[in-house]
């Protein structure tokens, strides 16, 4: 059996924006989890037999007042399993039946997903993971980085945004844009331009 706790993982950021997402739970840490799904876009489902005030308030989450049964992964994309321990095993469990991935709060063997410390900045988004092993270091981790990004690293996206436009247009292989938006970067902070209205290439 593959030891899923101790397996390399494959970083991906999900687009759950209109998607169907079930939160079991509705204590202190699935109320931490929820506002980040629903920045996300998704559509949330909180399952619980008794709710936080802060469950309550948000406008849009479906609030389904009993326990936990597998019938509620039907149709879903993603699930945060946020419940007490026994209830969490639940949850993982079906979800694995169903094929649906899985974020177990502080379980890391019945995890199929972990969450990381997050950060967004001007249109960009790094996230750190442990790999589920130690949270706390990929918030430390992340606050660390968080003082390397510029504050006007949203000048950044817009230039290399623009610059890719360019790039495509003019068929420039990928091998060779990385370099050259680095140069372009370069040559944007070189002119003092917090605006940049052309990139060069």
């Amino acid at each position: 059996m593959l030891d899923r706790a101790h397996t390399p993982l494959y970083p991906v950021f999900l687009k759950l924006a209109g998607q169907a997402v079930l939160l079991v739970g509705a204590g202190k840490v699935a109320s931490a989890r929820l506002p980040e799904l629903l920045r996300a876009g998704a559509r949330v489902t909180v399952v619980a037999p008794v709710a936080r005030a802060e469950i309550m308030s948000h406008e849009g989450v479906i609030l389904v007042q009993r326990p936990f049964v597998p019938r509620d992964l039907d149709n879903v994309w993603f699930v945060v399993a946020a419940a007490p321990p026994e209830v969490n095993r639940q949850v993982a469990a079906a979800a694995q039946e169903r094929r649906v991935f899985v974020n177990v709060v502080d379980d890391l063997e019945r995890a199929s997903a972990y969450t990381g410390g997050v950060f967004r900045r001007g249109g960009v988004t790094i996230a750190v993971s442990t790999e589920g092993r130690a949270p706390a270091l990929a918030g430390l981790l992340r606050e660390g980085l968080e003082t390397l990004i510029p504050e006007d690293v949203d000048t950044w996206v817009r230039a290399a945004a623009q610059l890719r436009r360019e790039q495509r247009a003019a068929g420039v292989p990928m091998r060779e844009r990385r370099p050259l938006l680095l140069n372009a970067l370069n040559t944007l902070y070189a002119e003092g331009e917090a605006e940049p209205a052309e990139v060069r290439w």
